[in-house]
């Protein structure tokens, strides 16, 4: 399916006995084949947010619209077949195979049998799973590697819409930074609209195209690009979320390929290499951890020229005005 715009438009979420709302009139716009990170401090509504999408929670007031569909007139069963759905729990049944947790849904819909076989094994090239793990069950399998499956489970019906919870919130920290690059790839090959629930400001900058940041009782305190949340905070609240570093972490936004760089001539084959596409911010890290020695920026084996830490902080010191 191709993927399909999602609108919370003035979407409420009371609890009965509640003294104010969980989501208070939230009203957001998910352009189709676009990845929305919902952030925030915990009890900030960013999860029931999520889960009314699907219908998981019943919207009090307002309406959320699939397309140009209001998810309140849709079947919920019928609905969450034609949603992608990832926890962080993972939530692969236990007792049966790995192909089997990933056509969980291709079955309920009535596939036949070749079609879902070749779905699953499409799936697991594709989150970059090993062909022979599809026999195995979740527990022979790792975090990382059950994370994985659920997220091709989630495609398996090929959804115009992926919500994800936490999806990475219990890997270990190494597992977690390979699995958000592997999925920002899988995302520019599929191109789904992804609902992506996180409370890591970082996370949401590097995964988002846009972050709506929501403040306690699920009010919006902000919605724009990454680049707009950490130059133009819209208040204190905001401000104070993204952090004071907010300059250092926009260098996660640019690529080492995007800065201007001196000529490689002459440079010596032991000198740190570093790809282009690897962000600025990963890039200056590389540098600290090489003692601050100057990088040579490589595009497979295209020499593109050398970046040092000096010329990064040079850039700071321009964005923040020092």
């Amino acid at each position: 399916m191709d993927p399909a715009q999602l609108e919370f438009r003035d979407a409420v979420k009371r609890y009965p006995g509640a003294d104010r709302n969980a989501v208070d009139h939230l009203s957001v716009t998910v352009p189709a084949g676009e990845i929305c990170v919902l952030v925030g401090p915990s009890g900030c509504g960013k999860s029931t947010a999520l889960r009314m999408v699907n219908r998981m929670i019943d919207i009090t007031e307002g309406d959320i619209l699939l397309g140009d569909q209001s998810v309140r007139r849709r079947d919920p069963t019928q609905l969450r077949r034609e949603i992608g759905y990832v926890i962080q729990q993972i939530g692969l049944f236990p007792h049966q195979s790995i192909a089997d947790n990933i056509a969980t849904v291709p079955k309920l819909l009535g596939w036949e049998r070749d079609r879902v076989r070749a779905r699953v094994d499409e799936l697991l090239d594709l989150v970059g799973l090993d062909l022979a793990l599809r026999d195995r069950y979740p527990g022979q399998l790792s975090g990382g590697q059950r994370q994985r499956v659920g997220v091709a489970r989630a495609l398996a019906a090929d959804p115009p819409l992926m919500l994800m919870d936490e999806p990475f919130g219990a890997i270990d920290p190494i597992n977690r930074l390979r699995l958000q690059d592997e999925f920002l790839r899988l995302q520019s090959e599929i191109r789904k609209t992804v609902v992506f629930v996180t409370h890591d400001i970082d996370e949401a900058i590097k995964m988002g195209d846009r972050v709506a940041i929501l403040r306690e009782g699920g009010v919006l305190a902000q919605y724009g690009t990454p680049e707009e949340v950490l130059t133009r905070p819209a208040d204190e609240f905001v401000a104070r979320f993204v952090g004071s570093d907010r300059a250092l972490k926009r260098l996660a936004l640019s690529r080492l390929r995007d800065l201007e760089l001196t000529a490689a001539d002459g440079a010596p084959n032991g000198k740190l290499r570093l790809p282009a596409d690897m962000s600025v911010r990963d890039g200056l890290s590389a540098m600290l951890a090489a003692d601050g020695a100057p990088a040579l920026v490589v595009d497979e084996d295209r020499e593109l020229g050398i970046v040092s830490v000096q010329a990064i902080a040079g850039l700071l010191a321009e964005e923040t005005g020092a």
